[in-house]
């Protein structure tokens, strides 16, 4: 869009050049071309009305992506951070239940989510924004230091209890089959004797 009003104000720079007269004073052309750019960056990829479909289908595979529910609603609005310390699942659910009914449209969607943020005290135009800009639904952002922490703390064998806890030496370090299965030892000492092997070399 930018590139195609460029090169048509060139074309009738030329044009008044070569028939003599004077080229025409500029109407603005950086503010119009700042406008252009901020309007072709503004635009969202992914609408409000694409991320309704996308969630009402979320968790249904029979759902033809025209009618919400709850519980769809409630995971939208927590990958999108939109429940929070100030609106919460008990906020949702008292204004949804206004509708008297399981599923709703995206037209009483509209109006639900209108209703929660008069009352709230929040712009719905915020709201609406974080809902079209969370990304497809199941998708959470964990941050890499907490995931290195999570896994940091699930794989140290120090902590593990039970039957875990003997399938690795002191070291951390895994002992193998001898730590999945119940080895017999057939050498005639008693289970837990500590002097093994060693009568003859005092002898």
């Amino acid at each position: 869009m930018l590139v195609s009003v460029v090169a048509h104000r060139a074309t009738m720079s030329e044009a008044a050049a070569a028939n003599g007269s004077p080229s025409p004073a500029p109407e603005a052309p950086a503010a119009e071309l700042a406008q252009l750019a901020l309007e072709d960056e503004a635009a969202p990829k992914v609408s409000f009305s694409d991320q309704f479909k996308a969630f009402s289908k979320f968790g249904d595979t029979k759902s033809d992506g025209k009618l919400i529910t709850l519980s769809q609603s409630d995971k939208w609005m927590k990958q999108a951070k939109v429940i929070d310390k100030k609106i919460t699942t008990t906020d949702t659910g008292i204004h949804f239940k206004k509708f008297k009914a399981m599923k709703i449209s995206i037209g009483d969607y509209n109006k639900f989510l209108d209703d929660l943020a008069k009352t709230k005290k929040v712009e719905l135009s915020e709201i609406k924004q974080k809902l079209a800009g969370c990304g497809a639904p199941g998708v959470a952002s964990v941050s890499a230091g907490k995931a290195a922490a999570a896994v940091d703390r699930l794989t140290d064998t120090s902590k593990y209890t039970g039957s875990h806890k003997e399938r690795f030496d002191a070291t951390g370090k895994g002992k193998g089959i001898a730590g999945r299965r119940n080895l017999v030892d057939d050498s005639g000492y008693v289970s837990g004797y500590q002097h093994k092997d060693t009568y003859d070399a005092g002898h």
